[in-house]
């Protein structure tokens, strides 16, 4: 599956290195919205094809947006690991870290099934955040890092009921609906932490909104 999977993306690079620097973003979420998009055009233009579903456009964004928050819970996770003198605060950065590991091959294996295309890095705005949490320090660092996580949860639960609710795809839902427990597990563990730290600073946006 690994093998299949990076086979597929490796086929794709051409095409979104040509979206990325035809439309001048390095912003890999966007790009990799537009190429989805552009295909899923393309394929309801074609001649009905009853052996090949055409995902709809509101699923391969919400594979999208869920393979950039999970990317985005990753990379401050480890950064936790590394700045963080709170045992606790480095214990669920470890948590999310290993729990993503998992949930990630489930979503490439999923999108890769679809022909949907993931972003490879987080977005531009995401980035901003990763860069404004890094220059922060001791229990800054620790009370902002929590808050986010309570933020990008609370964010990531809406969006997996929404698409366990909504999605056209089966496949689809029912992976947004079997990662929400997951998800629920992270949100009360970051609220207990949020709570017994007594942090009351004001989280820092975690990239972009779920989509409507």
């Amino acid at each position: 599956m690994k093998k299949s999977i990076s086979f597929f993306y490796c086929m794709l690079m051409p095409v979104f290195l040509f979206f990325s620097c035809n439309n001048g973003s390095t912003d890999s979420k966007r790009n990799a919205e537009k190429i989805n998009n552009a295909r899923i055009d393309s394929m309801n233009k074609q001649p009905v094809d009853s052996t090949k579903a055409i995902p709809a456009k509101e699923d391969a964004a919400f594979l999208v947006d869920a393979a950039s928050a999970a990317m985005m819970e990753v990379e401050l996770g480890k950064m936790a690991q590394e700045k963080s003198a709170n045992a606790q605060v480095k214990a669920l950065g470890t948590q999310l870290v290993n729990d993503h590991k998992t949930g990630d091959e489930k979503l490439k294996a999923l999108a890769l099934s679809k022909e949907i295309i993931l972003p490879d890095s987080i977005s531009t705005s995401q980035k901003k955040d990763e860069e404004k949490l890094a220059k922060k320090t001791g229990s800054s660092f620790d009370n902002a890092y929590i808050n986010m996580m309570v933020d990008a949860h609370e964010k990531d639960i809406r969006q997996f009921q929404k698409a366990a609710k909504n999605a056209t795809d089966e496949d689809i839902k029912s992976f947004a609906a079997g990662s929400l427990p997951s998800l629920y597990k992270h949100l009360d563990a970051a609220r207990q932490l949020q709570k017994k730290m007594g942090t009351k600073e004001v989280p820092i946006p975690v990239g972009d909104p779920p989509y409507q």
